[in-house]
Parts: structure tokens; C-alpha cells; sequence
């Protein structure tokens, strides 16, 4: 385990993106129920009806790709739309801000993680209460704590959103004492994918 420090993001430091998600997603629709079905009874009904084990094959394949690229396509969206907003200019959207801030988890002379905050507009009385955003730690430095200590900095109170059904971020923020409020959705793509 390798040491690392929080601090406070600087102009110099390089901007990281979500594609690291991309595995982990596909991984993820390849163990829905419904997308079971689909690899199995589309290639059966190809066999039935053509009498191709070829063509069965081929769409197996196929579909692989296809959902590959539909897992691909949201994370592609959300770091386009992050490098157009708030990513764009990180000392304006976030170190600018009352309240707010951008910090990194370094170790050695790499960043290895960061979050973003931006406080709560209502916060209930009495609460400091900051969202986060963009929590990321690069997947050779995960179950060091980073998150964790990323989470807890500087306030009592975050609200946060996550993406879709990763159980690492979930577990980590229950375990945290967050607890689930609502859901929301990127795309119908996805809105399908988590129907039960």
C-alpha cells in the first residue's frame, strides 16, 4: 500500500476521465437476467429457424459488440459532457466557489484520485452539507481508504450521486452512512437495464 496525501487541486494537475467504468458496466449488462435470455434464445431461435449453428454463432458475437458499444456509449457522453461543464475549468466551477472545492488524492508525484464539491443550496438548518462530485480513484489504488478519505473531507454532511449498479461506490457509501434517497437514469438505455 502505497502512501498518499489530500490536498487541494492545482492548475497543473491532469484531468481524469470515467472510461475505466467501461469493463465494469459491460461486465454488469452480461449478468442481467434479461440479457441472458436474449443470448440464449436469440441463437437458439436462429438455430431453429435457419437449422445454423454458424449464423447462431455469428449472433452471439454480434450481439456481444452491440452491447459492448451500448455500454461504452454513456461513459463516452459523461466525460464529453464533464470536459464541456464544470471539468473545463475546475479552479472557476469549483475553487471559485464559497463553500466549495477540489481535491486529489496523491501518491508520489501521482494523482490517484479526486472529488469534487459544491455546497447544497437548502441545506437544513444547523447543516453543512456539501455534494459531491466526480469521486474517482484509479483502480490500482482502490481499497487503500482513498475514497473514504476523499469523502470526508472538510464537512459533516455530503449528498452524492453515483452511477448506475457499481456495488464497489455503493457498499463503500452505505458502509459510510449514506443511505439511498431516489434513483435517476442517463439514458433509457439504462432505465431498461435496471427495471427488476
Amino acid at each position: 500500500m502505497a502512501p498518499y496525501h489530500i490536498r487541494q487541486y492545482q492548475d497543473s494537475d491532469h484531468k481524469r476521465g470515467m472510461e475505466e467504468h467501461i469493463p465494469t458496466t459491460f461486465g454488469h449488462v452480461l449478468t442481467l437476467p434479461r440479457t441472458i435470455l436474449l443470448f440464449l434464445g436469440l441463437p437458439l431461435a436462429m438455430v431453429l429457424v435457419s437449422g445454423s449453428w454458424l449464423l447462431a454463432t455469428v449472433c452471439i458475437f454480434s450481439l456481444l459488440l452491440v452491447l459492448r458499444l451500448l455500454a461504452r456509449l454513456p461513459w463516452k457522453e459523461y466525460v464529453a459532457k464533464c470536459l464541456r461543464t464544470d471539468m473545463a475549468d475546475i479552479t472557476k466551477s469549483y475553487l471559485s466557489v464559497c463553500g466549495s472545492g477540489f481535491w486529489v488524492a496523491e501518491s508520489g508525484i501521482q494523482v490517484v484520485g479526486i472529488v469534487g464539491g459544491l455546497p447544497v443550496k437548502d441545506p437544513p438548518v444547523g447543516r453543512k452539507q456539501l455534494e459531491l462530485l466526480h469521486l474517482s480513484v484509479s483502480s490500482q489504488h482502490r481499497g487503500q481508504g482513498i475514497a473514504k478519505a476523499l469523502i470526508r473531507t472538510g464537512y459533516s454532511d455530503v449528498v452524492l450521486e453515483t452511477s448506475f449498479r457499481k456495488t464497489g461506490p455503493e457498499t463503500l457509501y452505505l458502509s459510510m452512512g449514506f443511505w439511498r434517497t431516489g434513483q435517476y437514469f442517463m439514458s433509457v438505455f439504462w432505465r431498461l437495464y435496471s427495471l427488476p
